[in-house]
Order: C-alpha cells, then sequence, then structure tokens
C-alpha cells in the first residue's frame, strides 16, 4: 500500500513539476500554457508513454469542480468594480442569451449537418458554449496582450460569468434524457434556471459579505486569513448548491463582493490565491487528460472538426453579433469578441456528466468535446495577438514597467509599505519629488540602509520604501515606473497633443477647418463627450474637418486628461464583411434604397429622352440635320442616335 500511495504521489508531484517548467516554453513561444498542461495529461495517460490508466470520471469530476470553483472565486476576487460597471450588461447578455444562441446553433449543426439525434445535438451544444476562464484570464493577463479596456472587461466577465448558464444547461438536458419527455419543458428548464441564478447570486453575496467580516473582526495568526478564506469560498460554493442554486456562480459573486471590499491582509490573500489558481488549473487540466483516450479519437475526428469549425466561425460570431448589436461595439471589436470565445476545462468537465449518468453515447461525446477544446486552444489561443494587432486594438500600458513588493502591516491600520527599485528612466530618477501623502520610510542604496531624508534624491537601481494607504498604490506606481513603450504613438494617438479645454472655435480657426453647427461655444472635450457618447477611452478618434481629435488618457471617472491631434486621417482598419451594427445595417438598407430610387429616376429620364429624340423647330425654321453618331438636339452627351432619331440601346448610359 505504501508503495502505490509513495508512487502516486511521486508521479503527480513529477507532472505539476513539468507542467510548471512548460510555462518557460509558453512565455517564449507564445503557446497557451492550459494547452501544454492538457498535453502534458494525454502524455502521461493509458495512451501516452507513462501509460497511466485512469477512468475514473467520479473523481474526475470532483477534481475539476472543486479546481473550476477555486478559480471562479480568485476570478471574481481580482475583477475590480470598474470593470463590471464597464462591462456588466453586455457580457451578462453574453453570459446568458449568448450561451443559449450557440448551443442551439451548434446542436442545429450536429443534427442537421452530421446527422446526430437531436437530443445528443442539444447536449452536446450546451457543453461546447461557455467560454473557459481559465484561458481568457491568462491570454489577456499574463499574456500581454493589452487590448481597450472595454473590450478586455467585457470578455473577462463574460467567461467568468457564463459557466452557471451552460452547466445548469447541460445537467438539465441530461436529466431531460434520462426521465424521457416530459410535459412543458422549456417552462421548467427557464423556472429552474431563474431559481438557479437567484439563489446562487444571494448566497455568494451573503458568502462575500460572511468572507469580509470574518477577515475584519478575527485577529488569528496571518498564515490562516488565506486558509480560512478559501474555506468560506467553497463553503459557499456548496451551501449554494444545497439551497439548489448555481455553486459556481454563487463562488464568483463572493469572490467579486469580498475583492472589491476593504479587506485586511489582502496582499497575502492575493498571493495564496494566485498560487491556489495556478495549482487548480494544473491539477484540472492534467486529470482531464489523464481521463481522456486518444487512440479513441480518429473515429471521431472528423465530426470534431467540423462542429469545432462551425462553432468558431459561424454560431460563436451570430451569437456574438446578436447580443451586441444594442451596444456602442466597432465591428473590429465584436469580431475581436467572437475570436477569443476560447473552450477549456469547463466543457471537457461538462462532458463527463453524460456518462456518469449512463447515456449511450456519452464516452463518444467527451471524445468530440475534447477535440473541439484542443482545436480552440491550438487556432485561436495562437492567434489572439496577432488578430488584435491586425485589427488595431493593441494600446500601450497605461504605466511602463514596475518593479513593486507590497507588504502589509500588522495591526488594523489602513497603511501599506511598498518597496520600489528605482528605474533610470522613471519620473523620481529624474527629479520628481514624492507627494506628501506618500511617506518614504527606508532607502537602500549598494546594500547600505539610508534614511530619505539624508539620502537625497534616489537614483537609478535604489529601492525605497514607501508607507501610504492602499488607494494610493496605483499613483506611486505611475512615479516609479519606467516610459511606456510607444506611449504617445502618432498612429495611435496623434503627432501633437493639446488641452481639453481648448475650443473648437480656436482649433477651427487655427488649421482652416469650418465650424459644424453649434460646435463653436464647445470645448474639444465636450465635443468628443458629445460623439462618443460619454464612453470614452485611450485611442478614440473622431474626424473633424481634415484632422483628426484622439483621446490620448482618461482619469479614473473617465474624463479626458489628454487630447491628441493628427493632421491626416488615420488608414482605415482592417474591413470585416460581417458583425454590422444595427445604424450599420440602417445606413447599408437606406443606401441600397437611395441607389434604388436613382437609378428609377433615370430610367425614367432616359426613357422620356427617347420617345422625344430633338425638340421641335419652329415653324419658320427647318430643323438641323443629324449625321450617324452626332447627339441630338435635346439629348444628353451620353446618349447617341441612331438614324431613325431612337436612342440606341446598346449606347444607353448605365443606371446611376
Amino acid at each position: 500500500m505504501f508503495e502505490t500511495m509513495n508512487l502516486a504521489i511521486f508521479i503527480g508531484s513529477a507532472l505539476v513539476v513539468v507542467s510548471v517548467f512548460t510555462s518557460l516554453i509558453s512565455f517564449r513561444f507564445g503557446a497557451p500554457l492550459l494547452l501544454l498542461f492538457l498535453m502534458i495529461g494525454l502524455l502521461a495517460g493509458e495512451d501516452g508513454p507513462l501509460g497511466i490508466e485512469f477512468d475514473n470520471g467520479p473523481a474526475a469530476f470532483f477534481v475539476g469542480s472543486l479546481a473550476l470553483a477555486i478559480v471562479l472565486f480568485d476570478s471574481g476576487f481580482a475583477t475590480r468594480g470598474s470593470t463590471l460597471r464597464i462591462a456588466a450588461l453586455p457580457a451578462g447578455i453574453l453570459a446568458t442569451v449568448g450561451v443559449l444562441l450557440t448551443a442551439a446553433l451548434v446542436a442545429v449543426a450536429a443534427s442537421l449537418i452530421f446527422g446526430l439525434p437531436w437530443m445528443y445535438g442539444f447536449i452536446l451544444g450546451a457543453v461546447v458554449a461557455p467560454t473557459d476562464a481559465a484561458a481568457v484570464f491568462f491570454l489577456l493577463r499574463v499574456g500581454g496582450i493589452n487590448v481597450r479596456e472595454r473590450v478586455r472587461s467585457t470578455l473577462e466577465v463574460e467567461s467568468a460569468s457564463n459557466d452557471p448558464a451552460a452547466i445548469f444547461l447541460t445537467i438539465s438536458l441530461v436529466e431531460l434524457a434520462v426521465a424521457g419527455p416530459s410535459d412543458g419543458p422549456i417552462l421548467q428548464l427557464l423556472s429552474a434556471f431563474a431559481v438557479q441564478a437567484g439563489v446562487g447570486g444571494l448566497v455568494g453575496i451573503v458568502g462575500g459579505l460572511v468572507i469580509k467580516e470574518v477577515v475584519n473582526r478575527t485577529n488569528f495568526e496571518g498564515a490562516l486569513y488565506p486558509i480560512i478564506v478559501l474555506a468560506l469560498a467553497l463553503a459557499t460554493f456548496a451551501a449554494s448548491g444545497m439551497l439548489g442554486g448555481s455553486g459556481f456562480l454563487a463562488v464568483f459573486v463572493a469572490g467579486l463582493i469580498a475583492g472589491n471590499a476593504r479587506v485586511r491582509h489582502a496582499v497575502t490573500l492575493k498571493r495564496f490565491q494566485e498560487g491556489t489558481t495556478w495549482l487548480s488549473q494544473i491539477a484540472m487540466f492534467l486529470t482531464l487528460g489523464l481521463l481522456a483516450t486518444p487512440s479513441e479519437f480518429p473515429a471521431v475526428a472528423l465530426t470534431a472538426i467540423g462542429l469545432a469549425v462551425f462553432l468558431t466561425f459561424l454560431a460563436r460570431p451570430i451569437a456574438v453579433w446578436l447580443c451586441l448589436a444594442p451596444f456602442r461595439f466597432a465591428r473590429r471589436e465584436r469580431a475581436f469578441i467572437s475570436w477569443v470565445g476560447l473552450r477549456g476545462a469547463t466543457s471537457i468537465l461538462l462532458a463527463i456528466v453524460p456518462a456518469l449518468r449512463g447515456l449511450a453515447y456519452g464516452q463518444e461525446l467527451f471524445n468530440i468535446v475534447f477535440l473541439v477544446v484542443l482545436f480552440s486552444l491550438l487556432v485561436q489561443g495562437w492567434t489572439i495577438g496577432p488578430l488584435a494587432r491586425w485589427l488595431k486594438l493593441l494600446v500601450p500600458p497605461r504605466i511602463g514597467p514596475v518593479d513593486r513588493i507590497e507588504l502589509e502591516l500588522p495591526g488594523r491600520g489602513n497603511h501599506e509599505i511598498v518597496a520600489y527599485m528605482v528605474h533610470p528612466e522613471s519620473p523620481v530618477a529624474k527629479g520628481q519629488r514624492i507627494p506628501r501623502w506618500a511617506r518614504p520610510a527606508l532607502l537602500v542604496r549598494e546594500g547600505r540602509s539610508l534614511r530619505p531624508d539624508l539620502a537625497g534624491r534616489p537614483l537609478a537601481g535604489d529601492q525605497i520604501y514607501v508607507l501610504t494607504t492602499p488607494n494610493y498604490i496605483d499613483l506611486l506606481d505611475g512615479l516609479f515606473a519606467g516610459p511606456v513603450k510607444d506611449a504617445f504613438d502618432p498612429q495611435l494617438y496623434g503627432e501633437f497633443g493639446i488641452a481639453p479645454d481648448t475650443s473648437v472655435a480656436d482649433l477651427a480657426n487655427l488649421y482652416g477647418t469650418p465650424v459644424e453647427g453649434d460646435d463653436a461655444g464647445l470645448t474639444v472635450a465636450e465635443l468628443l463627450r458629445r460623439e462618443l457618447a460619454g464612453d470614452m477611452e485611450p485611442g478614440d478618434r473622431i474626424a473633424y474637418g481634415p484632422i483628426d481629435l484622439i483621446v490620448r488618457s482618461v482619469d479614473d471617472d473617465h474624463q479626458i486628461d489628454d487630447v491628441g491631434l493628427a493632421l491626416e486621417h488615420s488608414r482605415e482598419p482592417p474591413r470585416i464583411p460581417l458583425f454590422q451594427s444595427p445604424r450599420e445595417i440602417v445606413g447599408m438598407v437606406t443606401s441600397w434604397r437611395d441607389r434604388r430610387r436613382a437609378s428609377r429616376a433615370s430610367a425614367t429620364e432616359v426613357g422620356l429622352e427617347s420617345s422625344v429624340p430633338g425638340e421641335a423647330a419652329p415653324v419658320d425654321e427647318a430643323p438641323p440635320m443629324e449625321t450617324e453618331g452626332t447627339p441630338a438636339a435635346g439629348a444628353s452627351d451620353s446618349e447617341v442616335t441612331t438614324e431613325t432619331g431612337e436612342v440606341d440601346a446598346a449606347e444607353k448610359p448605365p443606371p446611376a
């Protein structure tokens, strides 16, 4: 027994170590790290070199559910309230209506195109409908893909919140398949979903408030706080399930509430949760990889690849286009959101459910879903960065590289010590003073500890410890950070900077631009706010006469701090033949209608002119003689008459 136990521990720890080392490959070559974890599990499985036989579906589902709950809690804990405010409504629609639309479209394709049974198709659609929070968060946060804030926030909130809808839909459809047809299944599903969402959200709010109060009102040993927070998060997950709610929604909401509250030991909690989240992802992907049997993949490969192509290029884009149609997303932003719908561990985890419930096609469905996830991670995961650059959605980070360590003070005080390594090109190294609300406590220079007031100006390479409140740390980062690469790239932010309170009339006079309508009384910031409907982010631009006005930076309240000016209009971003907004569709219909009217008017005019080839001549004057090829007196320049005086149909001008 002990030999088996030791062997299992050794193999498990070795797989974790190998998985951690593969992160070097991921960061160096841009490979999706979670794909590498999955491949390690496949190589260690029964068809791989290690030949480990693991076919315990219930154990895999338990490990996967536990790991996913931890990942979702950390996702909620790391999601800022500002991010949620920006993207709550579009992400919420994508996480509910989008999941239903994607599942329905995949079900139709699976049944009509690939000949699968209808119930099989609907279960398959529900399983592959959710996007994977772990994959999306890793690529957008760790992978260095810095896109516009609203796009990033929408993707992150959607991926973290769409699991409950997909899990509920999958389990409900599987139970329906096991129990057989019943009366009013649609109404039953809708009512059950409302109960799960309501109970899950309520339990999550209570759980988040309990976590906040426990952390702030107790005096445990410092190392125990991360443990009790993790235990309370998992208790919230389980309690919601026992009360008939969605445990995954509850644990995400609990993390959201606790993470946006002012809690003690926040630095320790964040570090602990980052480690447990990585361990959970490794365990989840390794377990699911071990459960798969690659030798069974060829039998379903064509169906799986066909469904993956349909899901990636049709189902997901259609669902995104319909769900985001009411919102002011640009066409290229909708295209990017549809492409970053990566499938991952959640789909593989849900694919275990049909087999656990004894459905005849459970193993076949698991193999199809596994191949769909591999396709998604390979094709979409590897191309997100190039696509963002092609669509011109990449923006420079708000601050440059900063070397920072947070040290939390004991007790109940609302202060932290933040240690910075002074960057050679930082504002502090160039002489900018540290504000009064931040008090330098210690400066380390060449291994010697110095008092900041006696050490003089901070130099490059110094390590300085600053006492401040947590809400000012982001401002300090900007003082100690290096310069942002391409911070004000002329192609993105214009050649010149102007003050936001510059008068539009003064700007128009300076550049010889006519003032449109009542714009003379507006400032540049007011003009941008009006044209962009108040939803402004760095990089937004409008054309005004021959120039472009660009939002360079905004403050925490989304008010314009700096405006750029480009003397030439930006080159049009790549045109996407899909994802038109309602306004663009109305414009297309209006343009088509105007062309039709102009064409009919032109045809009518040509018909009238054809029936009267020349004007009537005066009685006492003969009409001028016409030769072949000479235009008639009353005809247009483009109309050529024949010997009979009628307009030749072959020479008629085309309709306008």
